[in-house]
């Protein structure tokens, strides 16, 4: 049988403005399972969690349905990438090593079939605000890591999901429309990397919650996902060609 790629972002998983999070978990890793017999890699762009911080020796509550969708995948022999976004920043080793899946921090470099991928949330690639690009350094910070994790989560698990509500409520709903398919910083960065980096075919993001596909001046094409959430979209990697689907195709039929 034909083997895929697949790619999600940005599910949000426990996120306090999503109607029925029990609902949208089962949803989600009723379409891990659903791929399981097509898929050969599995990469997570970010953002899968609304919020996660690995403690030492406590496991947060939540997400078993997703976790164990994951590991059964693992298990079965699917490579599992989770790059992380900015809600889920704080994986360590616990998720790692528990459900035997490799997990990236910023740029992800690599071949797939034979041709070049590179891959990131998108919110560390060429993000021009500068009140951004600090909180994205301070919470990468080991120090900063350490004296948050010092806090009980009974205080920071609750300021985190009040905060990340507060942004979804106040942001606008981005829609493909408002993306700048010349000057949009991501499509700036990527025509960057292309000419310090040739070779590069495909750049594929999270992050922005719209479905994109654009060519770019330097040759290559650049993907945003969509999200899956809102979108309930993906990526797929057939060996020749990127598209990008809705979950919907894959659960009514069983398969990509």
């Amino acid at each position: 049988m034909r083997r895929y790629s697949y790619f999600i972002a940005d599910m949000h998983l426990g996120a306090g403005y999503i109607a029925d999070p029990k609902a949208h978990e089962r949803r989600i890793a009723d379409w891990l399972r659903s791929i399981a017999s097509t898929a050969k890699e599995l990469y997570i762009l970010g953002d899968a969690l609304d919020y996660w911080y690995e403690y030492r020796y406590v496991v947060p509550q939540g997400y078993v349905r997703f976790f164990g969708a994951l590991a059964d995948l693992a298990d079965s022999g699917v490579k599992i990438i989770w790059l992380k976004g900015n809600h889920d920043t704080w994986i360590f080793d616990y998720l790692p090593r528990e459900l035997g899946i490799e997990v990236v921090d910023g740029v992800l470099d690599t071949n797939i079939d034979g041709h070049r991928f590179v891959m990131e949330h998108g919110d560390g690639c060429g993000e021009t605000r500068k009140s951004y690009r600090l909180i994205h350094r301070v919470f990468r910070n080991g120090l900063a890591q350490r004296l948050f994790s010092a806090i009980h989560p009974r205080w920071t698990v609750g300021f985190a999901h009040r905060w990340s509500a507060h942004s979804r409520k106040n942001g606008c709903t981005p829609t493909p429309a408002m993306f700048d398919t010349e000057n949009d910083h991501l499509v700036l960065w990527a025509n960057r990397y292309a000419a310090e980096h040739p070779g590069v075919e495909y750049f594929v993001f999270g992050h922005r919650h719209i479905a994109i596909s654009t060519s770019l001046a330097c040759g290559a094409q650049l993907f945003i996902i969509g999200d899956g959430f809102r979108e309930m979209t993906y990526g797929l990697w057939d060996g020749e060609t990127f598209s990008i689907r809705k979950m919907e195709e894959a659960l009514d039929d069983n398969k990509f």
